[in-house]
């Protein structure tokens, strides 16, 4: 085996499993002006996984992915304390002049 790390090989299932949804804030907003998006994606996925799926499912190069845990708020529900789900988030830095446009729809 190479020192090189292979690609994942997802199915295409598996692809929409690990990209949730795109994220769309203020601060993702801007982060996408600078060639950044940012996704909802399983806690399970990996960085090799979301990078795989990212290219095959939007047809762009990835050349980063940065990844982290945003831990649920505790809230009260009917008066009573409950805590939120953890989700994680991944914001992906796609490569010079490539954009996702998150308006459009997947096929």
């Amino acid at each position: 085996m190479s020192a090189t790390a292979s690609k994942p090989l997802l199915s295409k299932e598996r692809m929409y499993l690990t990209i949730l949804s795109p994220l769309v804030t203020e601060k993702a907003t801007l982060l996408n002006e600078s060639g950044q998006v940012v996704f909802k994606v399983a806690m399970t996925a990996t960085k090799p996984e979301i990078k795989a799926s990212i290219e095959a499912l939007f047809g762009v190069k990835v050349l980063d992915v940065n990844t982290l845990v945003v831990k649920g708020k505790t809230k009260r529900f009917k008066n009573r304390p409950g805590q939120r789900s953890d989700w994680k988030k991944a914001m992906v830095r796609l490569a010079e002049g490539q954009s996702i446009d998150l308006t459009t729809g997947l096929a």
